[in-house]
């Protein structure tokens, strides 16, 4: 009778967090427990949105698997620490960046700058280990690229997701010597971009990977270091130091250090008979090895134990992202695996990662995804050990844990929430109460939950807040005026008849769209301010009052200032000779006002 309740809010709490997505530009923390279906929920946002998205993670790995690019790739950010500003006395080092070093030394180019001036969706996966002083950097380039210096993020909206009582961002202590004097911490949530807005904490609830009510509920004490003395009484009772599991149970071990489960893979591999079989993985294009989802060269033999590292896209799944299985037959290129008590064996087929970046369809007006390289391998690695690090979103059904001598916050409940059961954990090393830390700035921010009756008027009011800022990003001439200088730019290397006068007729013309952007960035703060004090009152037409005249004034400008005067230059160089590339570049141009013109009409039919 309890597991209705449940249920329904789960439905609810997904289904909510899907309208924030599609129908506001409200930023959202989207968390869960281990297991709550994060993944499932960005790769259902990511197939359904009709925003413009871009997903980024903070490793090349993670980038890889939730199918994005890395944050340093795409923004072109140094490694070095961010500062936001630099105090009096504060003596800047090579070591690290402020605004104006980072803006001065971006490298992006045209299609990366048109990507991130059509950007609407910004997706951070695994968002806990995503450093404070990163997230105000990328803050910093999408308000400088996109011109909106006084609107956090430049307006683009931003959906976090991760769990924060997992593994913790990474800081050196010789940064952090820097970043403490502008930071309370490390973590995402203490930029200073999110005290200027606040993200939805939304969290889903329904565990998919547990059963057991008594191992949840000490998972949740684990997370949220509140253990009692009967939780570890429990936990101990996994306690068996000198376990050695036989080859058909296939337990893995969880250990910290790469060192430990590399040697314990290469270890067991070598126990087992026969000649070791070598599978090489195929690259194509560009594809960076420090991003392979496993080895790029498989050593294996028949009887290793091995899991897989994708889930089965089959309609009846086979197995899933962790699962593991016995190696019964190889050949060159063959490898059949089974699954003991779980029915016929099965041929592994090879898969295939991308390796992406995002480009800018002008015709389209979307952003699109370019593949720079591909990887082939098998989707599987050894599985007699892996690090507690790399088994963040695989799920065991047996397991060997080694997190006694953790050493970062969240890795004793990352390591425990892998598995599906209580029963089915061996612990190597005792879990005491220091090696479970739980950061209490983590613990004051989970406070900050929406509650499930507030997100009705919530979603109401944000729904309103997207339709302006659909209606203002209307009047937004960023773009036509960036094509303006290229067409200058452009002409500057021509050589024709009547160049000068073009020269001339084209100065004028960035002159008045520069002056013109000025007043349309006055207008669109303007209409925010109107439309809140409307939203208030509950009387939107002077909001639509002025729109109308925003409209016929802008319309009319752009007709009498640019439109009439292109076609009538047009028409003068059409029939001249050693023009025909330049009559492209002045139609790309005339196209580009003449959808600033159309957009601007189609704020007519917005409702507030």
């Amino acid at each position: 009778m309890l597991s209705a309740p449940v249920d329904i809010e789960r439905n609810i709490l997904f289904d909510m967090a899907e309208e924030f997505i599609h129908q506001t530009s409200r930023p959202v923390f989207l968390t869960g427990k281990a297991g709550t279906g994060k993944t499932t929920f960005l790769r259902h946002i990511k197939n359904t949105t009709k925003k413009n998205t871009v997903i980024v993670a903070p490793t090349g790995v993670a980038a890889i698997h939730c199918g994005g690019t890395t944050i340093h790739s795409f923004f072109q950010l140094p490694f070095t620490p961010f500062v936001p500003d630099v105090k009096p006395g504060f003596e800047h080092a090579d070591d690290m960046s402020d605004k104006y070093s980072l803006l001065q030394d971006l490298k992006l180019d045209s299609e990366k700058r048109a990507v991130i001036r059509a950007l609407e969706l910004l997706i951070i996966d695994e968002v806990s280990m995503v450093r404070s002083d990163t997230l105000d950097a990328i803050d910093t380039v999408l308000r400088y690229i996109r011109r909106k210096p006084y609107r956090p993020f430049g307006g683009v909206q931003v959906l976090f997701i991760g769990d924060l009582f997992q593994l913790p961002p990474v800081i050196p202590d010789d940064q952090w010597r820097i970043l403490r004097e502008y930071y309370d911490g490390p973590f995402f949530f203490q930029a200073r971009v999110l005290q200027q807005v606040k993200p939805l904490y939304l969290e889903l609830k329904k565990i998919y990977r547990q059963r057991d009510p008594d191992f949840i509920r000490i998972l949740n004490n684990v997370r949220n270091n509140t253990m009692e003395e009967e939780d570890y009484l429990r936990l101990h009772e996994r306690y068996q130091p000198g376990f050695r599991p036989s080859a058909h149970e296939q337990y893995i071990t969880l250990t910290t250090h790469n060192h430990k489960a590399d040697a314990i893979n290469a270890g067991e591999l070598e126990k087992l008979p026969g000649p070791t079989s070598r599978f090489e993985g195929e690259v194509r294009g560009d594809f960076p090895e420090r991003n392979f989802p496993t080895d790029r060269v498989l050593h294996l033999r028949v009887g290793a134990q091995v899991m897989f590292i994708k889930n089965d896209m089959e309609r009846v799944r086979r197995y899933y992202n962790g699962k593991i299985g016995r190696i019964t037959h190889m050949t060159s290129d063959r490898i059949v695996v089974i699954f003991p008590g779980e029915g016929p064996e099965l041929e592994v087929q090879k898969d295939t990662w991308k390796n992406i970046r995002y480009t800018f369809n002008p015709r389209t007006r979307q952003v699109e995804e370019e593949i720079l390289g591909e990887f082939t391998q098998y989707a599987i690695r050894l599985a007699w050990a892996v690090t507690i690090h790399k088994s963040q979103g695989l799920t065991f059904e047996r397991a060997i844990v080694d997190a006694g001598s953790s050493f970062a916050a969240g890795q004793v409940y990352v390591a425990l929430s892998r598995c599906t059961s209580l029963q089915g954990i061996v612990l190597q090393s005792r879990i005491v109460a220091s090696s479970i830390m739980t950061d209490e700035r983590i613990i004051r921010f989970a406070q900050e939950e929406a509650s499930l009756e507030s997100l009705g008027p919530i979603l109401r009011q944000e729904r309103r807040q997207m339709a302006l800022e659909a209606v203002a990003a209307l009047f937004d001439l960023a773009g036509v005026q960036d094509e303006l200088i290229r067409f200058r730019d452009e002409l500057s290397q021509r050589m024709f008849r009547d160049k000068a006068d073009a020269e001339a007729m084209t100065d004028d013309m960035v002159m008045k769209m520069n002056v013109l952007q000025n007043v349309a960035q006055r207008f669109q703060e303007q209409l925010r301010r109107i439309v809140q004090e409307a939203s208030v009152q509950n009387d939107f037409q002077p909001a639509y009052t002025r729109l109308e005249n925003a409209r016929e004034y802008f319309c009319t400008r752009l007709r009498d200032d640019f439109q009439g005067l292109l076609e009538e230059h047009y028409e003068i160089m059409k029939d001249r000779p050693r023009v025909k590339k330049y009559l492209g570049d002045l139609q790309t141009l005339r196209e580009a006002i003449e959808q600033t013109y159309t957009d601007i009409q189609r704020s007519a039919d917005v409702t507030f």
